[in-house]
Parts: structure tokens; sequence; C-alpha cells
């Protein structure tokens, strides 16, 4: 993707690439924390599931591309951090939750559903947007063989 502008204006606006992509992480974060803000973690993971997949959607094109790009793992880990500092609290104290069971719950649920919309659209979104957040949703609450 090109942005089709000259390299002072760019540099004019940001100190560095790295500059852009915090500020393009920190946009995709608040947007989702503002949709997700009133749900309890992790007891409506269904329902956050759903806001991430929709979030995604309505982002468009770039957020596809950064979130299926080769840094996505440094794109989501900082995504994942701000989003539960802002909803569970730095420590979990807040929501009587161990920080370290916590920080398990959130890298299983933030991991697993990244992958999942990853692989989503590596295969062209063959399969319609309800369902798939469907699908995900069955996996992260229940497992691969809990109930349907």
């Amino acid at each position: 993707m090109r942005a089709k502008i000259n390299r002072k204006t760019f540099y004019r606006h940001y100190n560095s690439l790295d500059d852009l992509l915090r500020k393009l992480q920190n946009e995709m974060a608040k947007d989702f924390i503002r949709r997700t803000q009133n749900l309890e973690r992790p007891r409506d993971m269904d329902k956050i599931t759903r806001e991430f997949f929709l979030v995604s959607e309505s982002a468009g094109r770039l957020h596809e591309r950064l979130m299926c790009s080769g840094s996505y793992h440094y794109i989501s880990r900082r995504i994942t951090n701000e989003i539960m500092s802002e909803t569970w609290g730095a420590d979990g104290k807040q929501r009587n939750v161990d920080p370290y069971v916590q920080n398990i719950i959130m890298t299983f649920v933030s991991q697993s559903t990244i992958e999942i919309y990853r692989q989503w659209v590596a295969d062209g979104k063959k399969i319609p947007l309800e369902e798939i957040i469907a699908l995900t949703t069955k996996l992260i609450c229940n497992g691969v063989n809990g109930p349907a």
C-alpha cells in the first residue's frame, strides 16, 4: 500500500514509521475499548469476541493488513496490553482476578481470536461474518469439545 505523499511530508507528521504504527495501534485499541468498556471480562467473552470481529471489519483494509502482516505479534501484544490495562486494571485487583491468571486468560483469548481472524482473512473470508463470530465464540468460550 502506498500513501502517495512525499517523504518530507511524512516526516513532518511522524518521526518514524514506528510512530505511525503506534498511532494506528492506539486508534485500533481505543475503538475496541470504547465498544467493550461496559462488558465484564471474562464473563462477557462472547460479546467481546463479537466486537473484535465487528471492529476489525468496520476498520477496513488497513486494519486487516496490520493484523495479518508479519509484525502482527508485536501489534497484537501492544493492543492486548492496552486493552488489559484499560479494562481489567493493571494488576487484576479490580475484578478479584489473580494477575498471573489474568495474563494467561488474556493471552489465550487474544492470541486465539487473532489467529482465527488471520486464518479467516487468509482463506478469503469464505465463512460469512456471523458464522465466523459464532465459531470463534464457541471455541473461545467452550473449547473444541465443548457444547455447541
